[in-house]
């Protein structure tokens, strides 16, 4: 039995790029340095910014990323910095290289996980998409962080390229020791847009192919004692749509300042906020915040907009599906796993 996530309207989440710089170059990545900038951010800056988001919300999370986040020298000290503040969770993700010895710098305390990407079983699947040499150097990592004692998440990025491949990874999981595995759809953001009208199998997968492959291989990783989550992406005409970004508290900061709410618009200076002089503070309209109380028969309004081609053709004037807010979550423990 798979339950749906409802949001989370008691907790702020703080999805924070550190920097945008990266050692590798996937095909999908979804960083827009035009859009996010190139800089570092310095540790003091991290500081004043993490403080800005404590005292804005009690004990909210905290995701690190970049780029890849353990490039930054300072992560360790905005690790420790976080549960200073009284964050409740804090999460790196990484590509698994672990740069500036970032296991021996970190304890299990202060890291709830290292969630690593991995977008295939084998190196034949994952390194095309990832860069050569990735598979081998992710699960080592995963394999180190393991055995120092974090627990460990896994991110699979479904598309066209990889789905045939999604069912191969439950042993693989158990066998690296995961404890959680996300499985994500491929956002039409960032590098996959220009590689996407080249490469026609970096494209998303069809509602059908989704809801026939991705339910039965998280519910075989449940069954592995892993705890599987994946994004709802389509409702049925009769399920009611929810925005995220009217009635949860999700914030996407980039090195530039800007915080969005909605991932959908990062490739656009849509975001309604931004940190400037270490406040957060509002911009001018139209923004995307203007944007989320919109209402269509076909869900997600920014798809509408962003991504027309997501949405489903109407059928007798109503679409036969519409597709949920990218916040919206399924999840399958091992527990509801063995109930069904």
């Amino acid at each position: 039995m798979r339950k749906t996530v409802s949001f989370t309207r008691h907790s702020a989440n703080v999805f924070f790029h550190i920097l945008t710089r990266c050692n590798l170059h996937c095909r999908h990545c979804y960083i827009n340095p035009d859009q996010h900038g190139r800089n570092t951010l310095e540790i003091d800056t991290i500081d004043r910014w993490l403080t800005l988001f404590a005292r804005r919300h009690p004990s909210p999370n905290v995701i690190f990323l970049g780029g890849e986040p353990t490039l930054h020298p300072d992560l360790a000290g905005a690790v420790k910095r976080s549960r200073g503040l009284g964050y409740a969770s804090v999460t790196i993700d990484t590509n698994g290289y672990l740069f500036h010895n970032i296991l021996d710098r970190v304890t299990p305390d202060e890291v709830d996980y290292f969630s690593f990407s991995l977008d295939g079983p084998s190196p034949s699947v994952n390194d095309p998409l990832r860069g050569d040499g990735s598979f081998e150097q992710c699960t080592r990592g995963i394999a180190a962080a393991k055995q120092s004692g974090f627990s460990v998440s896994l991110i699979y990025t479904v598309s066209r390229a990889n789905i045939d491949h999604l069912r191969h990874m439950p042993p693989l999981l158990a066998e690296l020791g995961v404890d959680r595995f996300f499985i994500q759809v491929i956002g039409v953001r960032g590098q996959w847009t220009e590689d996407a009208q080249r490469v026609e199998t970096l494209s998303q997968v069809d509602r059908d192919t989704w809801l026939e492959v991705i339910p039965p291989v998280a519910k075989a990783a449940a069954r592995q004692g892993i705890a599987v989550t994946f994004p709802k992406v389509f409702l049925d005409p009769e399920e009611p749509f929810e925005c995220a970004g009217m009635v949860a508290d999700n914030y996407f900061i980039f090195p530039n300042g800007r915080v969005y709410r909605c991932p959908l618009c990062e490739d656009y200076p849509m975001h309604s906020l931004e940190i400037r002089d270490d406040r957060l503070v509002k911009t001018a309209k139209v923004n995307e915040a203007d944007l989320f109380p919109l209402f269509i028969s076909e869900g997600c309004i920014m798809n509408r907009i962003i991504q027309p081609r997501n949405l489903p053709p109407a059928v007798n004037g109503k679409p036969p599906y519409k597709i949920a807010c990218c916040m919206l979550k399924e999840k399958i423990t091992p527990i509801d796993a063995k109930a069904g």
